[in-house]
């Protein structure tokens, strides 16, 4: 009795407290029901979403009278009073444009995107539904002034403002808050390990500088990605998505996609949520054979031929040189015989992705404490340096939040495992010589050229048979020996003898941010600041790690200021400033400030102005690399990694003819110290002319710069709305990679020692990370346009304009890797309502050619034209959203960078189930 009395007493305490029922339903103004809008009593965290008829039942633990709030994205808020028990509320919401969407990354705390004080571009639960693309992620190519790179079909790279790569480290990818870089690779990749579509609740995008609030990596743009609160989206939600691939080179293949969330709020003080997704399909298969080196011709024409999509024949020698200067052999490279790409992948394409959360709200109000964590696994292509097979890639991340409407304060870690991944160049490298070693296969080459040409055949006649011979025996695609090989390299992750690569990388994150608005109102004032400790744990496959994980740190501070005066009926003025500081423990501290103002006239109209500096530390890569890629050795430019990148190596006989001794051992530091650059010594030994030589000697890496100034406009002229910004950004100490080649005898200005070393081909060819000292500066403009027509039909457009300002014919070897096209016009037009539960959406995408630079290659990207579009089904009776949809549907296919698989077109049915 004892024991049954507590909990009896319990029970009729609870049936006994006080608690309101109100229902009721949401409409917009053509009395079509809103899904998933948002009912909340104001003052409080209790609240429900609407179902697929608008409808809604809530209890609620407070007496009346009590406010209820009704919003809906791209709809206006509406409050309404419960004086009654059992009350029905019926909303009827007005719809907005999108400049009335809420935003929170341009200024870390809630407004429109109306009255930002940069440039933001948004996506939420209405846009996910009618994007003509497969997920929202590729969605997010037609944002204005946008580019999304595609690297593989489930690895895109997003971009804004040009200077951009793969490897976009100038870019800051934020879920949920987390950063979502790799710790190896240390960049986003993009939605490989990320969201499932039924979990977001909407995308944020800053283009350009960003450092003032988010650090030094928001350099050239911040992508935010905000999942659902189980809170406020609880139930079961689901999707699936059926269709195919089709490219020329890969054919028709199979498209599968399909997710799950499922959340529950237990009561007002626990809820909690879990995703998973799969998707599965193959890969845009990459075929191009045209000669890297643009030397031109094919295999059979040109004997140092190097297939931008062949690996191996990167590997060639002056034959000349290797014959000890024998006149009858010609003075010419000659490179091995490499593998297609498609005998080294197998073109898989996978993500699977999980995530899990508990949230606890200890006072039924705002007030949060939630744990989330993150996983996924996948496979997919990345082309850096090389094109590598990433093979069961695997990152998780952990995170412990608290958090309010004036501040939050998280911690999380990020780890990551390679896998299975490898490096193709590197695999078909060691499967050559896993048959013939390089000095063997070139011994034959030079002695039947020699026999062939004494014997009378022209020099084609007696290239050909030198390969013929060379080659004879070779392993040939799928056969046993090529099979042994092949996985005997993957497998092994020393890049001398392999080409696996092994990491177990991590970094450590901790931020917070607190709003003092509450406090005063003389000013909204936010302080913040956060830190980051990297763990760099590859081996030695990646990094200069071999003999233990290489550990740095980073902090920074900031503090923003945001006043809004009221300087007639007419006119408001707001006025925003904010200045971070940065501090890497390699490099002084940076001050990144920004000061904004944005005036709305008539409230229908917005100008703004905005100048800002910002700066990003050199990358993990830039500082501790150590990979030999084949063709040269990437080493970083932190201080104690110069010496800690060493190798032996053997010098040539003609070197040892010269009192050279037979070894020489080398460290990275020589890349820095004693180097020429590599297109002048190349210049020099190809025409023995000594005077060509240029000392190249990089300075050592430190910290780049930005300084932009930037000026938009917003408005409204009744269904038309106008979103328009221009910028200009000054780079200083602009981060660059170099090729130098390091002699390993003699001193580089020397003409004599150092010389014949590099005839002789005695010596090393290094990427070195420093900074430039060309001015590199850029500019450019995008514009909006978004309309109604016919009453209920969307029709909008964008049009971006950027440019780089460098002089090229001053610094004709510095690249800028700025791969953007100078023009791009995006449209869509469609009907969420053509007739009832029906909607349909056309986009369309131009973008000129541009040339485009990486360290995998440069080349031309042509022009493209791309047609997708959409049909969905909305059906309330099985809560359920049918689609069907189509992608470049016009079957041209296209690039978005040099080297790359052509993309094809994709063909889908999905069926969406209670996505609210």
């Amino acid at each position: 009795m004892k024991t049954i009395l507590p909990f009896l007493l319990l029970f009729f305490c609870s049936i006994t407290y006080s608690q309101t029922k109100i229902s009721g339903s949401v409409v917009d103004d053509n009395g079509q029901p809103i899904p998933g809008a948002n009912i909340i009593v104001v003052g409080t965290s209790t609240g429900t979403v609407t179902d697929f008829d608008g409808r809604f039942s809530l209890s609620v633990n407070q007496s009346p009278p009590f406010s209820v709030q009704a919003s809906s994205i791209g709809f206006e808020t509406v409050i309404s009073k419960v004086t009654t028990n059992n009350q029905t509320l019926n909303f009827v919401l007005i719809e907005g444009t999108s400049l009335d969407e809420v935003v929170i990354s341009a200024s870390r705390t809630p407004e429109r995107i109306f009255e930002s004080p940069v440039t933001v571009e948004r996506i939420g639960l209405k846009e996910i539904k009618n994007t003509t693309s497969v997920d929202f992620y590729d969605g997010l190519e037609n944002l204005k002034g946008v580019d999304v790179n595609t690297n593989s079909l489930t690895f895109k790279s997003v971009n804004t403002r040009g200077f951009a790569t793969f490897a976009n480290n100038r870019f800051m990818q934020l879920v949920d808050g987390m950063d979502n870089s790799t710790p190896a690779l240390n960049f986003p990749i993009g939605n490989l390990v990320g969201m499932i579509e039924t979990d977001v609740q909407s995308v944020e995008l800053l283009p350009g500088a960003s450092s003032a609030l988010y650090g030094a990596n928001a350099f050239n743009g911040i992508l935010f990605m905000q999942s659902k609160n189980p809170f406020d989206h609880a139930g079961i939600s689901a999707y699936y998505k059926q269709g195919i691939t089709s490219q020329k080179a890969a054919g028709d293949n199979t498209y599968t996609d399909f997710g799950i969330r499922a959340a529950h709020k237990f009561s007002n003080k626990f809820a909690a949520k879990v995703n998973f997704g799969y998707l599965k399909g193959t890969d845009w298969a990459a075929n191009s054979t045209v000669d890297k080196n643009m030397e031109g011709g094919t295999r059979a024409t040109n004997v140092n031929y190097n297939g931008v999509n062949v690996y191996g024949d990167i590997v060639f020698t002056n034959i000349r040189a290797a014959s000890g200067g024998l006149g009858v052999v010609p003075n010419v490279n000659v490179s091995r015989t490499g593998y297609n790409e498609s005998e080294l992948t197998d073109y898989n394409a996978e993500s699977i992705k999980a995530d899990w959360g508990l949230y606890y709200r200890p006072f039924e109000d705002d007030f949060e404490i939630s744990y989330v964590g993150k996983a996924g696994t996948g496979s997919t292509i990345y082309q850096g340096t090389n094109r590598y097979h990433i093979d069961g890639f695997f990152q998780e991340q952990h995170k412990l939040e608290l958090k309010n409407k004036n501040f939050f304060l998280r911690g999380y870690v990020v780890n990551d495992k390679a896998g299975k991944s490898y490096d193709m160049e590197a695999t078909a490298i060691q499967i050559n010589r896993a048959w013939k070693s390089d000095t063997q296969w070139f011994g034959d080459y030079i002695n039947t050229y020699v026999g062939a040409t004494f014997g009378g055949a022209t020099d084609t006649q007696a290239h050909a048979a030198a390969r013929a011979a060379a080659d004879n025996g070779r392993f040939e695609p799928g056969s046993p020996e090529f099979i042994a090989a092949y996985n005997k390299s993957i497998n092994d992750p020393n890049l001398i003898t392999g080409s696996k690569f092994q990491d177990a990388s991590t970094y450590y994150h901790a931020d917070g941010n607190y709003n003092f608005s509450h406090l005063t109102d003389v000013a909204e004032i936010q302080i913040g600041g956060s830190y980051r400790k990297y763990s760099l744990n590859s081996s030695g496959t990646i990094y200069t790690d071999k003999d233990g994980p290489i550990d740095y740190s980073e902090y920074g501070v900031y503090t923003q200021i945001q006043k809004n005066l009221e300087l007639s009926d007419a006119l408001d003025l707001k006025l925003t400033g904010s200045i971070r500081y940065d501090k890497s423990e390699f490099f002084d501290g940076f001050f990144s400030p920004r000061i904004s103002a944005g005036l709305t006239v008539n409230r229908n109209h917005n100008i703004r102005a905005s100048v800002q500096t910002g700066f990003r530390n050199p990358t993990t890569q830039d500082l501790f690399i150590g990979l030999d890629t084949g063709a040269y050795v990437l080493v970083g430019s932190a201080p104690d990694n110069l010496d800690r990148f060493s190798r032996t190596y053997n010098i040539s006989a003609a070197g040892q003819l010269a009192g050279q001794p037979a070894t020489i051992d080398q460290t990275g530091r020589a890349g820095y110290t004693n180097s020429y650059t590599a297109t002048s010594a190349l210049a020099a030994a190809a025409t023995n002319n000594a005077s060509l030589l240029q000392i190249a000697n990089p300075s050592i890496i430190k910290p780049e710069q930005i300084s932009t100034a930037e000026v938009g406009y917003r408005g409204k002229f009744k269904n038309l709305v106008v979103d328009f910004s221009a910028y200009y950004n000054m780079y200083k100490d602009f981060i660059s990679q170099g090729r130098v080649i390091s002699p390993f005898y003699g001193t580089v200005g020397d003409n004599s020692t150092s010389f014949d070393a590099i005839k002789n081909r005695d010596y090393q060819i290094y990427g070195t990370y420093t900074n430039a000292e060309a001015d590199v500066n850029s500019y450019g403009a995008s514009i909006g346009l978004s309309t109604k027509l016919f009453g209920d039909f969307d029709l909008s457009g964008s049009y971006t304009y950027a440019k780089l300002d460098f002089d090229q014919e001053k610094y004709p070897s510095f690249v800028t890797n700025f791969n953007t096209p100078e023009h791009k016009f995006k449209a869509s037009f469609g009907n969420t309502e053509l007739f009832k539960n029906f909607g349909f959406n056309v986009s369309y995408r131009f973008s000129d050619d541009y040339f485009w630079e990486a360290t995998f290659g440069d080349g031309v990207v042509e022009e493209y034209h791309v047609v997708d579009a959409q049909i969905n089904l909305l059906v309330p009776s099985m809560k359920s959203t049918f689609k069907a949809g189509a992608t470049n549907l016009t079957g041209k296919e296209y690039t978005t960078a040099f080297g790359t698989g052509f993309i094809g077109s994709m063909y889908y049915v999905s069926w969406t189930i209670n996505n609210l």
